[in-house]
């Protein structure tokens, strides 16, 4: 059995400090808006979600994508879908193009969005909902804003006994393994970032791509609070 080394550990521990600080983010934005309660007007909710969320998306070398609050079916009055939602400035966007400055996210702009009708039926949605904890969706490809491959992460709000939506924000694979790759590299064998279902997110293995299906193999390092492990690659396992 290969047994890890201390900097596969440091990049499990990385990659979880990483994801942390998303979610530091988020506690602190569903704080001020569960602070809102049910009466405020959707122009005050919009409002603040963006005073909340658009400082992230303008920070150099920004993580996240997007990011705001999807309530909850009827918290705001007469709405079942209700996005407050902020793309951060993009390089180039088949839907937008170059962008400089954040941008709301405008649902009746998009094209094939029947689908968020029903909304609670979505991983990204349903599963804070049912579990009342943080939550990591993907990787996957965002038809609907950005057509790149990200992660969701989401985290409920609740007021008293009623989660009133989710916070949430896209944070962009690219991005990650930019801020991740350094590190993975002093590796002295090629490592890879595996999600749950052991989709590999991130290798240094030039022959390993993204979204490839990586075989179980001893020696993985969890990365605490988040749904990943660090591996040795797939091409490196078939070596060993």
């Amino acid at each position: 059995m290969t047994h890890p080394s201390s900097t596969t550990e440091q990049c499990a521990a990385a990659t979880s400090d990483l994801f942390d600080g998303i979610f530091r983010d988020l506690e602190s934005w569903r704080e001020e808006i569960a602070r809102t309660g049910p009466t405020a007007r959707p122009s005050e909710l919009d409002a603040l979600v963006e005073a909340l969320v658009v400082p992230s998306l303008l920070r150099p070398n920004p993580i996240l994508i997007g990011a705001g609050f999807i309530a909850a079916p009827e918290f705001v009055h007469g709405r079942d879908v209700h996005f407050s939602w902020w793309l951060g400035p993009l390089e180039s966007n088949p839907l937008l193009g170059i962008t400089t400055v954040p941008t709301r996210l405008d649902l009746g702009a998009r094209v094939y969005t029947e689908y968020l009708r029903d909304f609670r039926a979505l991983e990204w949605y349903s599963i804070p909902q049912s579990t009342h904890q943080r939550h990591v969706t993907g990787p996957y490809v965002d038809h609907l804003c950005t057509c790149d491959y990200i992660f969701t992460v989401t985290m409920p709000v609740r007021v008293g006994d009623d989660m009133i939506g989710v916070v949430g924000a896209d944070v962009s694979v690219r991005r990650v393994e930019t801020a991740l790759i350094p590190l993975f590299l002093a590796a002295d064998q090629p490592l890879a970032l595996v999600n749950a279902i052991d989709r590999v997110v991130i290798s240094t293995e030039p022959t390993v791509q993204a979204g490839q299906l990586a075989p179980r193999h001893g020696g993985a390092v969890a990365c605490s609070g988040v749904p990943f492990r660090v591996i040795l690659s797939p091409a490196s396992q078939s070596r060993v």
